[in-house]
């Protein structure tokens, strides 16, 4: 038989339980904004203060209120979930939407024009500097916008589109538009984005530095230079010929240029 002080006794459990439980969610939510600002001193050198980065940082202002708006937005409260992305859009010129899923450590740098969608995936220990985007290419419901793996790089304005994964410790240069899925750890600049890999090996030329993203190697250049190279050696090749082979290299060969002859002498003589 349940008396009334079984009763009380059930109700101080539960209580005690539900306060257990609420302070084991601050402590999890303190836990998490105090990786946010260590995280801003990390890979920004210009963080001087915790007053500075508390105030001056739009980056983590935009990424604390996402963290809400996802809470919202989990709870299916998905109008007053939009509400607040907007507004921090507003404030911080960041525009995330509140069904992405993004993990812990996400620093977002100066911020301005970064663009998240809906069904974005982020990683831990992600960098993302100002103007990137993270775009869906198709217009149905379903998973539309890249993965993005832990520890990866972003550079300014690049552009990531669709429902692929920039796999982990991946960098995109500044100004790359990537297509395509990004193997781990590799490199990848241009538009479209290239993996810098010249002849199936990686370049010399890759920084080592993870924030050193505007100086990567570009993979055009590399292969121009290596035309270069060849020409130079065909060049000399020709001359040792035209030194040993009888054949008198000097004689005009003739040309058969149709903007030279045929039909086009007369109107260029015009």
């Amino acid at each position: 038989m349940v008396t009334d002080s079984n009763l009380k006794a059930l109700d101080r459990k539960e209580a005690q339980s539900h306060s257990r439980a609420q302070k084991g969610r601050l402590r999890r939510w303190r836990d998490v904004l105090r990786e946010d600002v260590q995280t801003i001193y990390t890979k920004d050198p210009a963080a001087r203060t915790l007053f500075e980065v508390l105030t001056c940082y739009p980056g983590l202002h935009a990424i604390w209120l996402h963290r809400m708006a996802h809470g919202l937005w989990k709870r299916n409260r998905l109008l007053l979930a939009r509400l607040l992305s907007h507004i921090s859009r507003f404030f911080t010129g960041v525009d995330i939407h509140p069904g992405a899923r993004i993990g812990r450590r996400f620093f977002i740098d100066h911020g301005s024009g970064v663009v998240i969608g809906e069904t974005s995936e982020i990683g831990d220990d992600v960098l993302m500097y100002q103007g990137a985007v993270l775009g869906g290419t198709s217009s149905e419901r379903n998973k539309r916008h890249p993965t993005i793996g832990d520890g990866v790089v972003i550079g300014a304005n690049a552009v990531i589109l669709g429902n692929i994964v920039v796999a982990d410790d991946a960098k995109v240069g500044s100004g790359s538009v990537v297509i395509e899925s990004v193997p781990v750890g590799a490199t990848v600049v241009g538009v479209p984005g290239r993996v810098t890999r010249i002849n199936g090996r990686r370049l010399e030329a890759e920084p080592k530095d993870v924030l050193d993203h505007g100086h990567l190697p570009d993979p055009v250049v590399e292969t121009l230079r290596c035309l270069v190279d060849r020409v130079e050696i065909l060049e000399h090749q020709v001359r040792e010929m035209n030194q040993t082979s009888p054949i008198e290299w000097d004689e005009a060969i003739p040309l058969s240029c149709k903007w030279l002859y045929g039909d086009y002498k007369g109107e260029l003589s015009e």
